[in-house]
């Protein structure tokens, strides 16, 4: 991985559980950490520093609106502050990973990432598609509105930062758990979607090199990362089990060659729920993903 002159990770976490209704993922920072992420990524060679967490209001403590997705006021404005961490506390020379939490952290990370590049790629490897909108959700959770709302669709209130994403900057992998609005509104969208049939047919390889050639313009990569991509016999602690995904190799592929591609910047790791977990085992899964991409390599 061509990494950066001063070979540094700045890790920050987001213990948001507001995106959705299964409690846990609030749990997933600490669980990433004690599965010793900052070690890991020191014997390969990483001066790593830890911010620690933004404030996420507790879950018990935030009252439902009605009319409204759940907990939008809250979700929006923990998105603004982890927009302006990454702004104003993580420099340019720093490898930005952050611990989710559930996947609506991404409305500030990503929305951060794209105001400190001109040209930037997003890859969202995900079972799901996160591009519903308050009018076409079945569960009015926000988790599952993020790609959506960065494009500027939606909610307004979760439109975060001054740029939104555009349609070529994004590509999904590993998707396999879409709404039947959802499904109309991404292939309306132009967005490209590798869904598991394509990891199926054209192995995972295949994959990765059409999606970085398809983000060929950008000049860095965020890459959001959501645990439920990998299949819940591998990584069970998750809040969303869907099966038939990726396996562990593919999974492992996927980062290695984005290592090799050596523009990925920023990573949000999210959705890992200890409380549905087996002895840690998704968060310790998640660490060797962030290896991976990080550098780690067989020889």
């Amino acid at each position: 991985m061509t990494q950066s002159p001063t070979h540094a990770a700045h890790i920050y976490g987001v213990p948001m559980d507001l995106g959705q209704r299964r409690r846990g993922v609030d749990m997933g920072p600490s669980a990433i950490r004690y599965a010793n992420l900052q070690k890991r990524l020191e014997i390969l060679g990483w001066k790593v520093r830890d911010g620690g967490n933004v404030d996420v209001p507790l879950f018990e403590t935030v009252p439902e609106v009605p009319g409204q997705p759940h907990h939008l006021k809250e979700i929006a404005e923990v998105s603004r502050k982890v927009y302006q961490y990454l702004l104003d506390s993580i420099s340019a020379e720093e490898f930005a990973i952050f611990l989710g939490g559930d996947h609506s952290i991404a409305l500030g990370t990503v929305a951060a990432s794209l105001e400190r590049v001109e040209r930037l790629g997003v890859l969202w490897v995900d079972a799901h598609g996160d591009f519903n909108t308050p009018e076409t959700s079945p569960s009015g959770n926000i988790h599952g509105m993020v790609v959506a709302a960065l494009m500027g669709r939606g909610a307004e209130a979760l439109f975060v930062g001054n740029r939104r994403l555009q349609a070529e900057q994004v590509v999904m992998i590993a998707t396999r758990d879409l709404d039947e609005p959802e499904k109309v509104a991404l292939r309306e969208s132009g967005i490209n979607v590798m869904t598991m049939r394509a990891i199926d047919e054209k192995g995972m390889a295949e994959v990765v090199r059409e999606a970085l050639a398809e983000l060929r313009g950008v000049e860095a990569i965020h890459v959001s990362f959501d645990m439920d991509a990998i299949d819940p016999s591998v990584a069970p602690g998750v809040g969303t089990l869907v099966p038939g995904g990726l396996s562990y190799r593919e999974a492992h592929l996927l980062m290695e060659m984005l290592a090799d591609d050596g523009r990925v910047r920023s990573l949000d790791i999210v959705e890992v729920n200890p409380i549905l977990d087996e002895r840690n085992r998704t968060a310790q899964i998640a660490v060797e993903m962030v290896a991976s991409l990080l550098g780690q390599k067989i020889i």
